[in-house]
Order: structure tokens, then C-alpha cells, then sequence
């Protein structure tokens, strides 16, 4: 019996570009991403650099201004349509389920959010789960098995009894293997206000 569900943010919630960075950092001359870019990306992501290392970093690698370099970060983003939130707030009014979010993002990322939604639509999201787990605040990121078990052990969550919802393979099979049970939803054809008809375990 499930008691528990994790939510993915991106793509789950609000829509993304996943090539949007790599399209507009391409219009500004860089069209090479190396290993090292890659690694700092994640260390961002982990909150293991600062806003600030990271666009220096950039700054100096790909010699561009700082607020073409925030525009072409937050290229990925898109909208959060208005009927996820409805979705969530409903699900966590009825009480039915420890409701958790866990999202690989960064301070830049979520700023924008902030900004572009409103701080009373984002603070209603917000507060429709039990934990707001972001990568940068709590140091691990998906897939890395590491996070999943933070999450069951800083909230004594059962595996067996736990579902996670995220639209990347990579990071349900690392949850699967923990014994999680996972929805792989697949953002081009589904929608998470299908929950309940998509998974017949609930």
C-alpha cells in the first residue's frame, strides 16, 4: 500500500526546454560543452560552488556577460500551468499521502521561478509538501542513489510503501533499486494530474 509520494519539479510541474541552455549559449557563440562545464553544472546543482564561482567560472570560459549567461542558464524554464497547482493542492488537501518534493535545481533556477510564477502561487506549492527537497540546499542530486535514501531515512519512509514520479529513466531506475516504486512519466503524452489512472498501485 502506497503511503508516500516524491515528486519530481521539472517537467512534472513546470514545463521545461531540456536543450533550451545548450540553444541559447549555442546563438551566443558556444557551442562546446566540455567535461569540466559539465562537472561545475553539477556542483551547482549539489550547492557544493556558489552562484557567484558559478558564473565566474563562465565568465571566464566562455567569455560572456554575466546576464547573457543568466538568461541562457534560465533558458531551460518554461511555464507552470495553473491547473499541476490545482492538482497538488487538492491531493494534499485530502490528506491521503506524505506528499514530498525532490528536484535537482540551483539558486539561479529557482529564483526565476519565483519570479516568473509569483510568491503566492509559489509559496502555495510550496506548502503543499511535507518536505521541499532541492538539490543545492541538501547536497546530493539525482540519480545518485545517496538522495533517495536521505529522503526515506530523514522522514522513516518505508520503500515498499513509496512512490516517486519524475520524467528521467535514469533517476526512477536509481529509485527502483532502492525497492521504490516509480512512475517514469513521459511529459510529451502524460500529465501528472493522471496519477491515479496511470498507476494502479494507488
Amino acid at each position: 500500500m502506497i503511503k508516500n509520494i516524491i515528486f519530481d519539479f521539472g517537467d512534472i510541474f513546470i514545463n521545461l526546454d531540456k536543450q533550451g541552455t545548450y540553444k541559447a549559449m549555442a546563438e551566443l557563440g558556444v557551442t562546446e560543452i566540455s567535461q569540466e562545464m559539465i562537472l561545475v553544472y553539477h556542483n551547482y546543482e549539489k550547492g557544493l560552488i556558489s552562484t557567484d564561482e558559478f558564473i565566474q567560472f563562465y565568465e571566464n570560459k566562455v567569455n560572456l556577460k554575466r546576464e547573457d549567461l543568466v538568461n541562457a542558464w534560465n533558458a531551460v524554464l518554461l511555464d507552470f500551468p495553473e491547473s499541476r497547482l490545482k492538482f497538488i493542492l487538492e491531493l494534499a488537501q485530502s490528506k491521503k499521502y506524505r506528499l514530498f518534493l525532490l528536484s535537482n535545481t540551483n539558486d539561479l533556477h529557482i529564483k526565476w521561478i519565483q519570479d516568473s510564477v509569483g510568491a503566492a502561487f509559489y509559496n502555495q506549492f510550496k506548502s503543499s509538501f511535507e518536505q521541499f527537497y532541492l538539490s543545492h540546499e541538501i547536497h546530493f542530486r539525482k540519480p545518485d542513489t545517496e538522495i533517495y535514501e536521505f529522503v526515506l531515512q530523514q522522514n522513516n519512509l518505508v520503500a515498499e510503501e513509496t512512490l516517486f514520479v519524475d520524467d528521467l529513466k535514469e533517476n526512477t531506475d536509481s529509485a527502483k533499486q532502492l525497492g521504490i516504486h516509480v512512475w517514469n512519466l513521459d511529459p510529451s503524452k502524460e500529465e501528472v494530474s493522471e496519477l491515479f489512472t496511470k498507476n494502479t498501485i494507488l
